[in-house]
């Protein structure tokens, strides 16, 4: 089914106003979410709200916390979520980061004690807005692991996201790399499986360490475990997400004692540089731009499917997503109404067309 955006988003504004969030701040959170789902990334979309709202109940996320400074030195601060919604504290360190980037040249900002902070492109993209190079490092505790390492047969690691956002060469085109080191994230795992159908070959294995199809693997006991992207060149990544989100900055990493808890905890090491300190950007613009069209003028191998850089995915999902509506299956839609009936809240289904 297909759901308008708008009416989407008044939904879940809704439902975390009756968790007791500002309207403010549902409607940052229910904005984030939409956002992913417009540009593609149903994982990280409005599914989630069944999620948060049971964390809600177990007190792993906190409402109207907007996350505070540890400790800072000059241009690196250590920033802590304080459990509060990770779109709310993400992006306030992110702007922390923009500014002491702006002044400094560069900074280093290490966010920890977050809820989920969802689509890790969001912050790239402030990032690129204000014309700055961004790299971000995030690694997820609070819950069992659930993507192997290369030749391992059980979950070790979480999806780990990489994300490196550069300023646009022309407008409304920033370059944004924004990716789990897993094949897939869980978001979509879960996406499949409430839809009814298999997921790709060589996505993930089951309790037994044996090549599946069936996303139910992933949400029932024994689990299975979701597959590094590029074997053994995935698997390094997730380390190093892990190594530098969780151990450098200062948040934990995945070991047996930050697991079990069945929520989900962020932690992100951001790395802002004002590319103008480096290179003067009139030329940049140019160097950009010219190897841009370069490469996008490969002749597609495929009619209809040219070559695209990082971020035309997202943009041109939500252009048509945005003029037809939102793809939503039934049962995401009854996780939804359950959640909301959870907190009180009578959700009514808006007006919905066929897909």
């Amino acid at each position: 089914m297909l759901i308008d955006h708008d009416k989407l988003r008044a939904i879940a504004k809704r439902v975390f106003e009756a968790g007791g969030s500002s309207a403010e701040e549902a409607g940052i959170v229910s904005d984030h979410l939409i956002e992913a789902n417009l540009r593609g990334h149903d994982s990280h979309g409005v599914g989630m709200i069944p999620r948060y709202v049971g964390n809600l109940r177990l007190g792993t996320v906190t409402p109207n916390r907007k996350g505070r400074i540890l400790k800072e030195s000059g241009a690196i601060v250590a920033y802590d979520g304080e459990r509060g919604y990770g779109q709310v504290v993400a992006a306030a360190a992110t702007r922390l980061a923009i500014e002491r980037a702006e002044k400094n040249g560069v900074s280093v900002v290490a966010l920890r004690n977050a809820h989920h902070i969802g689509r890790v492109g969001t912050y790239g993209e402030m990032c690129a807005e204000a014309g700055l190079v961004s790299v971000h490092f995030v690694n997820v505790i609070g819950h069992n692991p659930i993507v192997a390492p290369h030749r391992g047969g059980d979950a070790r690691l979480s999806t780990n996201p990489l994300c490196v956002a550069v300023p646009a060469a022309e407008p409304g085109r920033p370059i944004i790399l924004d990716m789990a080191t897993s094949k897939v994230a869980l978001g979509k795992v879960r996406v499949a499986k409430n839809r009814g159908v298999a997921m790709g070959a060589a996505h993930i294995i089951d309790s037994g360490g044996k090549p599946t199809t069936d996303p139910n693997a992933m949400f029932q006991k024994p689990t299975g475990a979701i597959l590094p992207m590029a074997e053994h060149k995935g698997y390094a990544l997730a380390f190093i997400c892990e190594l530098l989100a969780g151990a450098i900055g200062g948040g934990g990493t995945l070991r047996p004692e930050n697991q079990g808890l069945d929520t989900i905890t962020n932690c992100m090491l951001s790395f802002v540089i004002d590319p103008s300190r480096i290179a003067e950007r009139d030329w940049m613009r140019d160097e950009i731009l010219a190897i841009t069209r370069y490469v996008t003028a490969s002749p597609a191998q495929n009619p209809g499917e040219p070559v695209l850089i990082p971020g035309d995915p997202e943009r041109l999902s939500r252009l048509e997503r945005a003029k037809n509506g939102v793809p939503l299956d039934a049962e995401t839609w009854r996780e939804i109404v359950n959640a909301g009936e959870s907190l009180g809240l009578r959700v009514e289904a808006p007006n919905m067309s066929a897909s």
